[in-house]
């Protein structure tokens, strides 16, 4: 059966209640006699595996943007580009 407690005692117990909830428990947080939320422990996010190379394939690059990655940048593109560097500098 679930622990009922109050919002005031949640605030000043909270990591008390944590515990609790960690070792199992469940905690109820009312206001006044009204259930508001339920304290209970989180699930941990599953954990997925991937494999080297099973992307392999999914995605491309097309060949006009290949060559205009390796054209140099013109004199326009390197000006909006230190205005923007700039404006990040404290």
């Amino acid at each position: 059966m679930a622990r009922t407690v109050t919002v005031h005692e949640a605030k000043t117990h909270l990591s008390r209640l944590l515990r609790a909830v960690e070792a199992g428990e469940e905690i109820i947080i009312a206001r006044g006699d009204t259930p508001v939320a339920r304290l209970s422990a989180a699930q941990p996010a599953p954990t997925v595996r991937h494999q080297p190379g099973e992307w392999a394939g999914m995605f491309g690059v097309s060949e006009d943007a290949l060559d205009a990655l390796a054209e140099p940048m013109s004199e326009a593109e390197i000006a909006a580009f230190e205005r923007v560097d700039s404006s990040l500098a404290p």
